[in-house]
């Protein structure tokens, strides 16, 4: 029987951005955890961290994400965990997010003028402390407006978690368009509403880029 297309189905396509959104954000903060570390190791002095880091940074850069979605759904069984749509979605995804983070991280950690890790040298800073109060916080503000770029990049790739069931925006817009026999109208709210999403954040690092050039330019 098909349904009709009407408030009920629209609502129902907007209470799914909150898992979308939920997805995104557990994604962004795992992400930023191993990116940070796969960051700190690619500019290490530890040859064996650095070729860590190089090699995952090359597995999952290299690799459609779609493939590292269906590697971690079914190898959750092969480490003893039920096969879960949720869970292997975080953490495909936080893994996805660790890569590119890292190097956008990494990148903005080598931007840092040499002379600041000098000047901590001279003054017997320890690395800890020379990474935490000098290095990180100018790599921050370089590293700003591509980390919320990606972060947009990120929430449209939750959009592949729908291929393993996982009922985020995407898939609550195909059960409601195979309900109702109206794709073009059920696709098109979907793209409205990842736009209305997106869009505040890309805005947000265009001005951040602009701000850090108008800075860099003084």
């Amino acid at each position: 029987m098909i349904r009709e297309f009407g408030a009920d189905e629209v609502i129902y396509i907007v209470f799914a951005l909150r898992w979308t959104i939920a997805l995104s954000l557990i994604a962004f903060v795992g992400g930023a955890v191993g990116g940070l570390a796969i960051a700190l190791m690619r500019v290490s002095r530890l040859g064996v961290a650095r070729l860590f880091a190089v090699g995952f940074i090359r597995v999952f850069q290299g690799t459609p994400l779609l493939m590292q979605l269906f590697i971690v759904y079914f190898g959750l069984n092969i480490i003893g965990l039920p096969t879960n749509a949720w869970l292997a979605a975080a953490v495909a995804l936080a893994l996805h997010a660790a890569a590119f983070l890292g190097e956008i991280w990494r990148g903005s950690i080598q931007a840092v003028p040499s002379g600041q890790g000098e000047a901590a040298d001279a003054l017997a800073y320890g690395y800890v402390t020379r990474m935490k109060d000098v290095i990180l916080p100018q790599a921050a503000r370089i590293a700003a407006a591509p980390t919320t770029g990606f972060l947009v990049q990120l929430i449209k790739s939750t959009s592949l978690a729908s291929i393993i069931g996982f009922t985020e925006l995407t898939r609550a817009g195909q059960i409601i368009s195979n309900a109702t026999f109206k794709p073009f109208l059920v696709i098109s709210l979907v793209a409205v509403l990842y736009f209305l999403l997106c869009w505040p954040l890309s805005l947000a690092a265009r001005r951040l880029e602009t701000r850090f050039d108008r800075i860099a330019a003084r």
